[in-house]
C-alpha cells in the first residue's frame, strides 16, 4: 500500500510547529520541516536568520526536494507529513508533485500573525506572511479536486485540539490517533537547523498551548496594522472552508 503523503501549508508563526509535533508523535508518521526553506533562500537572497547554516544543510535545488517529497518514506512509516511555508513556494518551483498528496491548509488571523512574528523579525513584509500565496495554492488544490481542500484555522485547534485534529484526520482519510494531543519537550532531529531562532517556545512545550483571547488590531503598530488589514481578505476567503467544531 502507498504511503498517504500530506502537505499543511500555512505561513509563519501559525502553530505549524506544533502542528509538525503532533504528526511527528504518531508511530506511523515520518516529519519534514519546511523542505523547501533552502531552495527560498538562496532564489531570493532574503536574509533570516541562520541563512548560512539553512543553505548549507538544505537543498536549494527543487527538484531534488519533490524527488524527496514523493520518494520513499524512511522506515516504511504510513505516513509522510510535510510543514510547508506558502511563501517558500516561488514561482520556479513546478507543482505537479502535489498532486500525488493530500493538501490541507492552516490559516490564523493577520493580527495574531503579525502579533507573534514582529517579536522575532521586526521588519516583516507582506511577502513573508504568505496570505497571498496561500490562497493562490488553495485556488490551485480546489480546482484540482473539484471542491474545497481541508482548511484548519489555528484558534480552533488551540481551543479543541483532540476535535480539531479528529476532523482534520478524517478529511485526510487517516485515523485519528491521541499520541498527537501530547509530546516530549525539546529538540528533534527533524527539526530544521532554524529551530534555536525560532522554535524556543515550541522545544519546552508538551501540547498544545490554551487559547489566550484574540489579538486586538489596534494593539498593532501602525505598520503592523497595515499588513494585517491587507492580508484579512486573504484568511477570511479560507477561514470560510474551515473545518468546524
Amino acid at each position: 500500500m502507498s504511503p498517504m503523503r500530506i502537505n499543511l501549508w500555512s505561513g509563519p508563526r501559525n502553530i505549524s510547529t506544533a502542528m509538525m509535533r503532533a504528526f511527528g508523535n504518531r508511530a506511523d508518521c515520518v516529519v519534514l520541516d519546511e523542505p523547501f526553506y533552502g531552495v527560498y533562500l538562496a532564489a531570493t537572497g532574503v536574509d533570516h536568520p541562520l541563512r548560512a547554516e539553512v543553505l548549507a544543510a538544505w537543498p536549494t535545488d527543487w527538484r531534488r526536494v519533490a524527488a524527496q517529497l514523493t520518494g520513499p518514506v524512511a522506515g516504511g512509516r504510513s505516513i509522510l507529513y510535510a510543514k510547508q511555508m506558502t511563501h517558500h513556494m516561488i514561482p520556479e518551483i513546478e507543482l505537479s508533485w502535489t498532486e500525488g498528496c493530500a493538501n490541507a491548509f492552516l490559516v490564523r488571523a493577520p493580527e495574531e500573525v503579525l502579533a507573534s512574528y514582529a517579536v522575532r523579525r521586526p521588519d516583516v513584509t507582506f511577502d513573508d506572511l504568505g496570505f497571498a500565496r496561500q490562497a493562490e495554492l488553495f485556488d490551485i488544490e480546489a480546482a484540482r479536486l473539484g471542491r474545497p481542500p481541508p482548511v484548519i484555522d489555528a484558534r480552533d485547534v488551540l481551543e479543541d485540539p483532540r476535535r480539531a485534529l479528529t476532523l482534520l484526520c478524517e478529511a485526510l482519510g487517516i485515523p485519528f490517533d491521541p499520541a498527537m494531543l501530547t509530546w516530549p519537550a525539546g529538540r528533534r532531529l527533524t527539526d530544521g537547523p532554524w529551530a534555536p531562532a525560532w522554535y524556543d517556545a515550541v522545544e519546552r512545550s508538551t501540547g498544545f498551548e490554551a487559547a489566550t483571547r484574540p489579538t486586538n488590531l489596534e494593539a498593532l503598530s501602525p505598520s503592523l496594522r497595515h499588513l494585517a488589514e491587507a492580508a484579512r481578505p486573504y484568511y477570511e476567503r479560507l477561514a470560510r472552508y474551515r473545518l468546524r467544531l
